[in-house]
């Protein structure tokens, strides 16, 4: 991962589209100070709760065999659904003027349910996308990870 250009005022959002921290610089571009604003979770519900029932059946009328349907995947509309809220209190932030410039960490499956759901503000707001999953750090770690320069 190269080195994030973190400038003052800029919102750092680390995400993993179960859980999602919205950190501030409060320092400058020489030396960041994250600061958390907001923390943002939806509970995983079991899959035994999200389909209670058993796969569907499906019997061709021609022939005498059945094949299952595979039923639809819940937690991943789950993790669209908890995306799209935060998309929208981005879109609040950046609309606001809160925040003029946006860091984007998250790993790869949740950027691009970001990507898909970021309004045309949100998208022009993006300073730089990180492709690693942080949000189990705490925020002094997160900032390291975002500060060093390494040739990963």
């Amino acid at each position: 991962m190269s080195k994030v250009k973190i400038q003052a005022g800029d919102w750092i959002i680390v995400s993993d589209a179960r859980k999602a921290l919205l950190l501030a610089n409060e320092g400058d571009e020489v030396f960041p100070n994250l600061k958390t604003r907001e923390v943002r979770e939806h509970e995983e519900a079991p899959n035994r709760v999200l389909n209670p029932d058993k796969p569907g059946r499906v019997q061709q009328s021609a022939a005498s065999c059945r094949s299952a349907v595979e039923p639809s995947d819940r937690h991943e509309e789950a993790d669209k659904h908890f995306i799209a809220g935060l998309t929208e209190r981005l879109h609040e932030l950046v609309a606001s003027g809160e925040t003029k410039g946006l860091i984007i960490v998250a790993p790869a499956h949740a950027l691009g349910l970001i990507r898909k759901s970021s309004s045309a503000t949100v998208r022009s707001a993006v300073r730089a996308e990180v492709d690693r999953d942080l949000t189990h750090l705490p925020v002094y770690e997160i900032e390291k990870h975002l500060l060093k320069q390494n040739g990963d």
